[in-house]
């Protein structure tokens, strides 16, 4: 076919690719000239989706082809008005109701798969699906339905059930960890603080029963809550929390509201414009984060340094996508905190292994995560905590080589620094940790009792044989004091 054989014309860049981007193109051309008409680009968060899209416009206007690009939802629709002319891009029209860049008469159409679902749907020559992984009715009925049509996936995860049953090609330009060590993604640390006991939880459509999973992680005595780990951990980091539903996520608002932390909540039915001033008013401090429902898993371009994952999850693709949104690099920003309190790693391994060569088809036999295929999988560091590679001698976050280790130690929630030999606290980091109470416990008036009650707390036994010598407390030990007020208060509520 000559419209897939010559999709775009020659034409000068008015920036250069980056390798990758060029890559992705190059690679695309090849199907088209293979005679493939319904391929997919997976593209990690970050790899340029936007720049990619816009140059397949481009040529797309140049031979004179007409283009529809599709979006998940109404919500994106501005914003991506915007990221196409950002590049130059802007013969646009949209096709949304009452909306008012409406104008069926433009080469480019932006459109909801909403809005497509209640339309005729529009005579172009080149349809661009973003996020096709989630394979919505009104494309695959399209796609069915116009075999004349070139249609070009775009999906961080393409691996949902059944797309190759519509799909004939996947092209993988590059994947996630090589955009980590090239510095176009920002790299990650993980803790797992907790570990939920999901045993009685029951699977549907090949994820957690959301009711039931929201009274497991809606349970008070889970190790580790999420508002004393992200106190003692976080640093404050702008903040995405995803939540298991609605009631969680209130629950999880309301609990760091008692912690004078402040953070927005956005699902499903926030509406465009309240989504952007929740992001504008993280963005000047005035909220932590925002703590949301499985909503803010794309289309999400804020500037994201911790993750906090309090939803466990079998899916790789919601997995992949949630993490994704704290990858963007910005300035100043060293890496992303990961706090998976859902043990999802341990479940399903590192974003950056997850990679599958091929589409799946309707009958194809479910995909295998690591761990049920018997593959090794991350492993806590002793001494900082942090979630390691399997097979990583040294700790790549501290540089801590394990040798003979004691059992991993988990205690009312608070992550314990494990140290070599035989894991327990040395006199001297006793001694120092008592003299930093005795001098909080001092400027509060409270004789003594403050002090072995925090001693007790952190060691499970009472202070012996050390010297009576106030210190003035690190602010790793002033955040530790605080979550244990918080987590008294707590348990002072929950009693009451």
């Amino acid at each position: 076919m000559t419209l897939l054989r010559h999709l775009w014309a020659d034409a000068t860049e008015p920036r250069p690719l980056r390798p990758h981007q060029d890559l992705a193109l190059q690679e695309l051309r090849r199907a088209l000239v293979e005679g493939c008409s319904r391929v997919v680009l997976q593209l990690p968060t970050g790899a340029g989706k936007t720049r990619i899209a816009a140059e397949i416009i481009k040529g797309a206007q140049a031979k004179g082809n007409r283009l529809c690009f599709t979006v998940p939802s109404i919500s994106l629709i501005d914003q991506t008005v915007a990221a196409f002319e950002g590049e130059g891009i802007f013969d646009l029209g949209v096709i949304q109701a009452n909306h008012p860049r409406t104008h069926y008469g433009m080469p480019v159409q932006v459109a909801s798969v909403q809005t497509l679902s209640r339309r005729t749907l529009p005579k172009t020559d080149i349809v661009v699906v973003d996020e096709c992984h989630m394979r919505f009715k009104v494309v695959t009925d399209w796609m069915t339905a116009s075999p004349d049509v070139l249609f070009i996936g775009l999906s961080a995860t393409p691996w949902a059930k059944g797309m190759a049953n519509h799909w004939q090609k996947l092209i993988t330009p590059v994947r996630m960890h090589e955009l980590i060590n090239a510095g176009i993604l920002s790299p990650f640390r993980v803790f797992a603080p907790s570990h939920p006991d999901l045993a009685g939880v029951r699977i549907v459509a090949g994820d957690y029963d959301e009711g039931q999973l929201a009274a497991v992680m809606g349970d008070n005595q889970l190790v580790a809550d999420v508002v004393e780990t992200w106190l003692r951990q976080s640093e404050r980091r702008p903040t995405l929390v995803f939540a298991v539903n609605r009631a969680h996520a209130r629950q999880l608002q309301r609990q760091l509201f008692r912690a004078d932390v402040a953070m927005g909540y956005c699902d499903a039915n926030t509406d465009r414009v309240e989504r952007q001033l929740l992001f504008a008013e993280m963005a000047c401090g005035n909220l932590a984060g925002i703590v949301n429902v499985g909503t803010l898993t794309t289309g999400v371009d804020a500037d994201i340094r911790c993750i906090v994952m309090a939803r466990p999850t079998k899916s790789e693709m919601l997995f992949v996508q949630s993490i994704g949104r704290g990858l963007r690099p910005a300035e100043g920003k060293a890496d992303c905190l990961i706090l998976d309190h859902a043990d999802n790693h341990s479940r399903l391994g590192f974003v950056t292994d997850i990679h599958y060569a091929n589409l799946q088809g309707k009958k194809d036999k479910p995909l295998r995560t690591r761990k049920e295929r018997g593959e090794p999988m991350p492993k806590e560091c002793l001494a900082c905590g942090v979630l390691k590679p399997p097979n990583a001698a040294v700790c790549p976050a501290c540089g801590f080589k394990a040798e003979r280790q004691s059992e991993v130690r988990v205690a009312e929630g608070e992550l314990v620094e494990r140290r070599p030999g035989k894991g327990k606290a040395t006199f001297e980091d006793k001694q120092a940790f008592w003299s930093m109470a005795l001098f909080v416990d001092g400027q509060r008036g409270k004789n003594g009792k403050m002090a072995k009650a925090l001693y007790r707390g952190k060691f499970k036994e009472w202070p012996r044989d050390l010297a009576w010598e106030p210190k003035e407390p690190t602010p790793e030990f002033l955040s530790y004091e605080y979550s244990r007020r918080i987590a008294y208060h707590k348990r002072r509520e929950n009693a009451a």
